[in-house]
């Protein structure tokens, strides 16, 4: 009878280690979703400027398959090799942010890109991911530290700032605001105390206002997004054709290609605008898939870190809780700033707006958090063979 028993016992079967499929849907359809309104976006546009009507599209598709190249790359490299490597991304940080201001390329008043012949790196979009895994680095190395000693809490906010100094320089105040946002996040998720952390909340945001009333164009912002139906012809007309596009979009949009905004009206509409244009020829419908796309992403990154993080994993879990942050507080800006929320920033919505910079470095993150997910679910399947 034993025997019996024996033999009919059933085996229990572990699913191997796989990716993460939401992820990888959410990805591809953004990164289509891009392309598809890029195009539409920017034809006019191309065509103007450069009698080309396709010219920003082909580049976008070409910074597609760039930026997918990096995603396989990256997804091959074990996480342990960027936990080891935080000197070398401090170092690429600084030494990109100190590059930038030596031989940057200025467009429209800042200094922000690096001319490299072909395309223009932006420096801020590779450093604000470099720091977001240094951090994770430091915070697994100094876990006691961090928690229970101000120096450990100190410490990476004096790196943080001089970051902030050199992105100020350029200047880049809205990737301040981003980097700014995701390392306090990062570091309250690891456990920092809750009466230092609102210390740090309370004197970013003081340090944060004063900055935003230190210059006049800035300060110009401020007023202008109180009412700029006051300044639609001057300082308020981006945001005044953004919401104009909003409101010809109804419900059901007037159809892909046929935005009135993007012809001439709306500046940069290909780039930090192109939710508004997506909002006119897609609809409420449309920009409601858009939003829920982004918000997917953001909050399956803030799950890939909680569970990396139970699994003892943790610079996989911080790191992932920092690409999190950053996809979140960059959409909640430009979307914020289209539709006339916030006040107007330069910043790109990841996946969706044109730019090879900031496409390859989303790309390369999305390549970290399948990695991160992959190595916590080989972990997690190989403690389940061993336990049956």
């Amino acid at each position: 009878m034993a025997s019996f028993a024996t033999t009919m016992q059933i085996p229990v079967i572990k699913p191997q280690a796989t990716f993460d499929h939401l992820l990888v849907f959410i990805t591809l359809s953004l990164i289509l979703l891009g392309a598809v309104m890029i195009t539409s976006a920017s034809m006019e546009v191309a065509y103007g400027r450069l009698g080309n009507p396709f010219f920003y599209a082909a580049r976008q598709f070409l910074y597609v398959a760039i930026g997918l190249i990096f995603l396989c790359c990256t997804l091959m490299v074990p996480i342990n090799v960027w936990e080891r490597t935080g000197v070398v991304q401090l170092a690429v940080t600084f030494g990109l942010l100190a590059l930038v201001l030596i031989i940057g390329r200025e467009i429209n008043g800042s200094v922000r890109w690096i001319n490299l012949g072909v395309v223009n790196l932006q420096a801020s979009e590779v450093a604000k991911l470099c720091l977001i895994l240094y951090l994770a680095g430091y915070l697994v190395r100094r876990s006691e530290e961090v928690r229970n000693h101000w120096r450990g809490f100190m410490k990476p906010m004096l790196v943080i700032a001089l970051a902030v100094l050199l992105l100020l320089l350029e200047p880049d105040f809205g990737a301040v605001v981003v980097l700014l946002s995701a390392a306090m996040g990062m570091m309250f998720l690891a456990g920092v105390k809750l009466y230092q952390f609102l210390m740090l909340i309370l004197a970013c945001g003081a340090a944060v206002a004063g900055l935003a009333v230190s210059q006049p164009y800035r300060l110009q912002r401020l007023v202008t997004y109180i009412d700029p139906w006051e300044h639609q012809f001057d300082s308020g007309y981006q945001l005044t054709q953004s919401l104009i596009a909003f409101g010809r979009g109804e419900w059901f949009g007037t159809g892909l290609g046929n935005s009135i905004q993007k012809i001439f009206y709306l500046p940069e509409a290909h780039t930090d605008f192109v939710f508004a244009v997506a909002a006119e020829e897609l609809g409420v419908i449309g920009a409601g898939i858009i939003i829920l796309l982004l918000v997917t992403l953001c909050v399956r990154a803030l799950v890939i870190g909680y569970r990396a993080e139970k699994q003892q994993q943790f610079f996989g879990g911080y790191a992932a809780y920092g690409i999190g942050l950053l996809f979140g507080m960059q959409t909640l800006i430009n979307i914020g700033v289209n539709t006339g929320l916030l006040p107007t920033k330069g910043l790109t919505l990841p996946m969706l707006s044109y730019g090879g910079s900031s496409l390859v470095i989303s790309c390369v993150s999305i390549g970290l958090l399948l990695r991160i997910d992959y190595e916590r679910r080989q972990r997690e399947s190989q403690g389940g063979r061993q336990h049956a």
